[in-house]
């Protein structure tokens, strides 16, 4: 599913939450995020900033956990150490990633086996999916010639 402000709104209301304007705001960042694409809450808090938006880091940190929790954002876990997060395209747009330990270079990848083993489990134990990722930490061919010796 793709989130619309509507769809959002709808989805807080029945869990017994409201759509603040922060939320639509943060949603709406998202939405217009360019592919392949990232945001850490910090990154996130920059980029309100300087489109002259004043919501909080704790805001920010919240909205995040909730709009994740509910299926609409992926929590990612890159190299840098501290989360990502990416709006939470449906099937075919799901993705993968694959990422350097050295350089932090990401790269996205699809794989139909990935969703389908994840989907299979999922009903299999009575889970309802929300999302499937696989994230493979590796040294990329650049950071992997820097290590070699001369």
């Amino acid at each position: 599913m793709t989130y619309t402000t509507q769809s959002l709104k709808a989805e807080l209301n029945e869990r017994g939450w409201r759509m603040t304007p922060q939320r639509e705001t943060i949603l709406q960042v998202f939405q217009n995020l360019p592919k392949a694409n990232h945001l850490s809450a910090e990154d996130l808090y920059n980029v309100l900033r300087d489109q002259g938006e004043a919501i909080s880091l704790s805001t920010i940190y919240r909205t995040l956990k909730l709009m994740a929790r509910m299926g609409i954002l992926r929590e990612l876990e890159l190299a840098e150490g501290h989360k990502h997060y990416e709006i939470n395209q449906p099937y075919p747009h799901h993705h993968h990633h694959l990422i350097c330990i050295r350089c932090n270079k990401t790269i996205e990848f699809k794989s139909d086996s990935i969703l389908k083993v994840g989907t299979r489990t999922a009903q299999k134990e009575g889970y309802h999916l929300l999302d499937c990722q696989l994230t493979i930490h590796a040294v990329c061919p650049t950071c992997q010639r820097s290590l070699m010796p001369n």
